[in-house]
């Protein structure tokens, strides 16, 4: 067999398990609550969560606009600053000393303690979820590339310079193609983390958007709308960290080689 044919058949056979297990999940799911188990005030069944997310398709979607709005700006920003600190924490020893400290701090901080104090300081609009997902989504860039920049090839930076190249070029040529992969690592998680951010912020304040909505049916006690949220907001995680995997696989094409290579 041929090893592209070989390696369809892996891909698939990997697809179907895991579907087989989901499928499996929500067969036991429906079970008990069909079986009063658990009750579905509490548990609702699936089929109960699939006619309210039918139900509520339209609300949903536009609150939906709202929250990837905001988790979008947000990683943006994220991105544009984490890049920056990896930038300068490499080339001077000094900033690396003094902010890399700090930067481990922001994580320790968990995100709902930092929302109120966010909504109190710049209102119920947009400015506090984006900063929050700032905060939330910059570490895992800047790290990623910080560790990409210093493990790059000594040998091939020292060539570059006997050959007359400066920080710019040895940057553009070695540090940075060298770090991408560690980047689109670090970009998976942020994606993540800024749509998960931007609900968290919206639970303390906000006018709309998945976590306004969610506060909403909380205190009405749908839950069948708060798991087809909750759903919602998973489904969107995974499609941005497909996403952001098939960007990588459009910027570093010389990766798939190598993987060809290796198997």
């Amino acid at each position: 067999m041929c090893l592209p044919l070989k390696r369809k058949l892996q891909n698939i056979t990997g697809n179907l398990w895991a579907g087989a297990a989901i499928a499996g999940l929500l067969v036991i799911w429906q079970l008990a609550t069909d079986l009063k188990l658990v009750e579905g005030y509490m548990l609702p069944s699936p089929v109960s969560v699939v006619k309210a997310f039918i139900a509520e398709f339209p609300l949903l979607m536009e609150n939906t606009a709202v929250t990837l709005g905001e988790a979008f700006l947000g990683l943006l920003f994220g991105v544009a600053l984490g890049f920056v600190m990896a930038v300068l924490m490499d080339r001077f020893e000094r900033v690396y000393q003094a902010f890399y400290p700090l930067m481990v701090l922001t994580q320790t901080i968990p995100a709902v303690a930092i929302a109120p104090l966010l909504v109190l300081w710049f209102g119920y609009e947009m400015a506090p979820k984006v900063i929050l997902i700032v905060i939330t989504t910059f570490f895992p860039i800047a790290v990623g590339l910080l560790d990409g920049f210093r493990s790059a090839d000594r040998d091939a930076v020292n060539l570059l310079r006997s050959m007359g190249a400066g920080r710019f070029q040895i940057f553009c040529y070695i540090k940075f193609p060298g770090a991408l992969g560690r980047f689109f690592s670090g970009l998976r998680i942020s994606a993540s983390y800024a749509v998960v951010g931007a609900v968290i912020s919206e639970w303390l304040g906000g006018f709309s958007g998945l976590g306004v909505y969610m506060t909403r049916v909380k205190k009405a006690y749908s839950f069948d709308k708060m798991f087809a949220v909750i759903f919602l907001i998973s489904a969107i995680s995974l499609v941005l960290m497909w996403g952001v995997d098939l960007l990588q696989k459009r910027c570093m094409p010389w990766e798939r080689g190598e993987k060809n290579d290796r198997k």
